[in-house]
Formats: C-alpha cells, sequence, structure tokens
C-alpha cells in the first residue's frame, strides 16, 4: 500500500495559512518525539526535524506544513500526528540512524 501526500490548495496565500498552522503542529509533534526518545530537550534533535533544509527532501517546505496544516484543519491532531508519522518520520528517522553511524564512525577513528 503506497503513501499518498494530501493536497492543499494551490492559492498561494491559503497554502501560506496551512503552513503556518502545519509548521506548529509539526513543532509540537517534534518537541513531544524528542522527549519521548530522548528524555530531555535537545534543540538539535527538534531542529533537525522540522528544519526547511530537511523539509526539502520531501518537498517543497511550504507545501509540506500546508500538507500538515490541512490534515490537523480537516482531521484533528492526531490524524495530523499520524500524517507526519507516515510522511515526515521515515526519513527523519534514516537521517538519524545515519547521523548516529557517523558519530560512532568518527569517534572509533580518533
Amino acid at each position: 500500500m503506497g503513501f499518498t501526500p494530501e493536497q492543499p490548495p494551490t492559492d498561494e496565500s491559503r497554502e501560506r495559512e496551512l503552513a503556518w498552522v502545519g509548521d506548529a503542529v509539526l513543532g509540537l509533534y517534534a518537541r513531544e518525539d524528542v522527549l519521548r526518545r530522548l528524555g530531555r530537550i535537545d534543540m538539535g534533535a527538534f531542529k533537525d526535524l522540522t528544519s526547511n533544509a530537511f523539509l526539502a527532501a520531501l518537498g517543497r517546505p511550504t507545501r509540506v506544513e500546508a500538507e500538515i496544516g490541512l490534515v490537523y484543519q480537516r482531521d484533528g491532531l492526531a490524524a495530523a500526528f499520524a500524517y507526519i508519522e507516515a510522511r515526515i518520520a521515515p526519513l527523519w528517522k534514516a537521517q538519524e540512524t545515519r547521523r548516529i553511524r557517523q558519530r560512532t564512525t568518527r569517534g572509533a577513528k580518533k
């Protein structure tokens, strides 16, 4: 079963509004995830998930955030978190695994 991203409106103003909300939802998801996984506040881990540089790997950052905002406004917070889990978290987790491996490899070379 494949995953299909949401399609926010093509109206630029509406897309920005949805992205503004989606950014906040993504931020909340990231903070809760960091606290759950690491048991502490870690701004680096938070930024890894919420930065435009990361989101660009999935598409235009404003569009990705608008997708989240659309799901949130239509279906609520739990659905938006599930959407993030399906659409964004897999790439983030793969990148996090690579970052950990690289840190470990660099540490072993010293």
